[in-house]
């Protein structure tokens, strides 16, 4: 089982034929013993806090993260991938090929997430489109959806965190934002992670949960009790409490806080299970870094604020001076 850290960003898509591309994910394995995840010191003890000892942890850095457009899948549903498998024959189907050629910019991208969510690290899913003749590769990393990945018929499970695992990846900005995955992966096991990472990111940020698979469900994002003041702001808009308009992140749902709907781990670490109009999800809860959270008046013009003759995001003239 793997533990990491992943880039949440959103910026341009970009294929490339296979010959020397990697895709767009860059892995970095580093050991679970005397090391500590991306970003931060060593843990002083090393060891995992799930208990289990000289598992392998691995960084996951993501340069182009997924688009709000991204969760929308349109069309690949339990008739096609997720039911044929995450495999080559899965990605050799008819209803793959149609479901891609549609729109193959956005489907790259989509593809992207699917499989390094799903796929576990040092395994490829390659695709060749024949209108274009070009190759595309993705790589996978995180391993949440192994049995669908060896080319079963993808489980409730699997498709949910999945689709959680997207949504988390998701970024209204083109800023590069990095986060701590925790959560159960679709076989019910926990993802590992330390505690320095716990220490690393110390702002529970959210929750996500959903079915992209289903043709219907989508996905949702909450918050796990940070507030953003009226003079502050973030990239990770999606899962915080106080953004003025939750509408922005569409075609994801905000729905407010996470304990409404969701049930913790006995470590009171993440969230096992979340319940949304009656049906039960598995989630993947998110941990930030506090340098993440933007204030007017710190004097740096972030992304997130504007000029203006106020003191908050839209309107800073601490930060952002006055309109010309």
């Amino acid at each position: 089982m793997l533990m990491k850290t992943f880039e949440s960003r959103r910026s341009g898509w970009e294929h490339r034929p296979a010959a020397g591309w990697m895709g767009g994910v860059v892995l970095t394995l580093v050991c679970a013993i005397g090391c500590g995840p991306a970003g931060g010191p060593a843990d002083e003890t090393g060891e995992l806090t799930t208990g289990e000892f000289g598992s392998t942890t691995q960084d996951v850095s993501i340069p182009n993260g997924l688009s709000l457009n991204g969760l929308s899948l349109n069309g690949l549903s339990l008739n096609g991938l997720s039911l044929n498998g995450l495999s080559l024959n899965g990605l050799s189907t008819s209803s793959f090929r149609t479901w891609f050629q549609a729109d193959p910019a956005v489907r790259d991208e989509v593809m992207r997430y699917v499989v390094t969510c799903a796929v576990p690290a040092g395994q490829t899913r390659t695709f060749t489109d024949s209108n274009t003749n070009i190759t595309y590769t993705w790589n996978g990393g995180l391993g949440l959806a192994t049995s669908w990945a060896g080319g079963s018929a993808a489980t409730t499970a699997e498709l949910q965190v999945v689709s959680a695992c997207m949504a988390a990846h998701a970024n209204k900005f083109g800023i590069h934002v990095n986060l701590s995955l925790l959560g159960l992966d679709g076989a019910g096991n926990t993802i590992p992670y330390t505690s320095q990472e716990l220490t690393d990111y110390g702002v529970k940020e959210g929750c996500f949960f959903g079915n992209l698979f289903d043709g219907s469900t989508g996905t949702f994002g909450a918050n796990d009790g940070l507030t953003l003041t009226s003079s502050q702001s973030s990239p990770r808009v999606c899962a915080l409490s106080g953004v003025p308009n939750s509408s922005q992140c569409v075609p994801m749902t905000y729905v407010g806080n996470c304990s409404t709907y969701c049930t913790r781990d006995s470590t009171n670490t993440y969230y096992t299970s979340c319940t949304y109009n009656g049906v039960t999800y598995r989630p993947i809860t998110t941990r930030m870094k506090a340098a993440d959270i933007y204030s007017c008046g710190d004097g740096t013009c972030q992304a997130t604020e504007k000029c203006g003759t106020g003191n908050t995001p839209s309107s800073c003239a601490a930060d952002c001076h006055a309109c010309p």
